[in-house]
């Protein structure tokens, strides 16, 4: 399987404090994969240099067999988009101008929308199930209104790949749920490949193919969740001790925290 996305020995630090330091890691095209760890341990950091906003200080960012630094920056927004935690306009707009956005890096000099642009906006406000509110302001949408607006904003760019920075962060249980079916029906109807950096690690373990776990910016364990989210892992990783079930309808790993570890 092709390579989406590839981490090769990177390094990165912010003034004198390191975050990854030979850091490296390869996506495969197609692939769900959720980013967890502790606070501080780069999750962040990981998405934005994946996504070009931040460059490595030594090693490379590979994009499709692509060095991320030689890309222009238009055609990049054309491969890679990004569904940040919260979103919010300068301006007021309105739910459908806020997916038109998505069309940016595809649109002439003029800026002037194509027939082809617009079905573009219609198909990914039907795909989020976010057309019934095409007129209504963007900031008066609830949270989990917002965040699948911006999620079609993201489709409406047509990437190859999709990051996701906490994406539920601020979403009750319902909408954190019905946003990663949403994720999940994408990945599979398209081949969409998904990296998502996420806190939740239930969600993350029912939802996501693959899971990678962070510890001080280096990869603390990495594969199915079934393999990664161990009682072993999560009192190394997070210092905590921990039950972890199997979901006997999904076959998936269900974590129960009971109390901080003795040692991380």
């Amino acid at each position: 399987m092709a390579t989406a996305l590839a981490f090769r020995s990177v390094r990165f630090a912010y003034r004198e404090a390191p975050v990854f330091d030979g850091l490296s890691l390869e996506l495969a095209e197609g692939e769900l994969a959720a980013v967890l760890g502790p606070n501080g341990t780069g999750k962040t950091t990981l998405i934005r240099l994946a996504a070009g906003s931040l460059r490595p200080e030594a090693g490379s960012v590979m994009l499709g067999g692509r060095d991320l630094a030689s890309i222009p920056s238009a055609e990049r927004a054309r491969s890679v988009a990004v569904v940040p935690q919260e979103s919010r306009p300068a301006f007021e707009f309105t739910a459908r101008e806020v997916v038109r956005m998505g069309r940016a890096p595809h649109l002439g000099f003029l800026g002037l929308e194509s027939r082809r642009d617009v079905e573009v906006v219609d198909e990914a406000m039907r795909r989020t199930a976010v057309s019934d509110l095409s007129e209504r302001p963007f900031l008066g949408l609830s949270g989990g209104e917002r965040q699948r607006v911006i999620l079609a904003r993201a489709l409406a760019q047509e990437p190859r790949l999709l990051l996701l920075d906490e994406p539920t962060a601020f979403l009750d249980l319902r909408h954190r749920l019905l946003l990663y079916e949403l994720l999940t029906r994408l990945n599979r109807e398209t081949g969409l490949t998904l990296l998502i950096a996420s806190h939740d690690l239930d969600l993350a373990g029912r939802f996501a193919n693959r899971i990678v776990l962070l510890r001080s910016g280096a990869v603390a364990a990495d594969g199915p969740p079934a393999e990664v989210l161990t009682p072993e892992n999560l009192r190394r990783v997070y210092g905590v001790r921990a039950e972890v079930r199997t979901d006997s309808a999904t076959g998936r790993p269900v974590v129960i925290p009971l109390a901080p570890a003795e040692e991380p």
